[in-house]
């Protein structure tokens, strides 16, 4: 990877959760750039440009949470993943939920990857880092096409 600041686009709804996943996402050798919506409406808004986020940055890379408030995020997936431009981005499904129903659902909707998030926080920032060395040092991303 570049020494470009990369964008990661983080969507959810739990504070703690936010402050423990920025916190491993900024130990990266890669400089970041972190969005966090709180919300599957607000994450659709941003990734549209609209409203209040008209001037958003194209995320490289999508964390989002399924349990989140206003539109669950299995509806924020299939909504991506239907999208021309959107459906590239890779989306990496960080939720709390073990449940093989949701695994397959959300791979079924073109999740690019699931990751199941620990109460415990040492483990959690070790999934998230586990989970930017792979996308963000070691898979490549379609930046070109997301710089539209």
């Amino acid at each position: 990877m570049n020494d470009e600041m990369l964008e990661i686009l983080l969507i959810e709804d739990n504070a703690g959760d936010v402050r423990l996943i920025a916190e491993a996402l900024g130990q990266g050798k890669t400089p970041i750039h972190l969005s966090v919506v709180g919300d599957g409406e607000a994450a659709l808004q941003f990734l549209h440009r609209q409203g209040q986020y008209s001037s958003a940055p194209r995320p490289a890379l999508i964390l989002l949470d399924l349990n989140l408030p206003r539109k669950d995020g299995r509806e924020v997936l299939a909504e991506i993943k239907r999208d021309r431009v959107l459906g590239c981005i890779p989306v990496v499904v960080l939720t709390g939920s073990e449940a093989p129903e949701d695994i397959l659902k959300t791979y079924d909707l073109s999740a690019n990857c699931y990751v199941s998030k620990s109460a415990d926080p040492e483990r959690l920032s070790r999934l998230v880092q586990a989970t930017e060395d792979f996308w963000i040092e070691t898979a490549r991303l379609p930046l070109s096409h997301l710089k539209r």
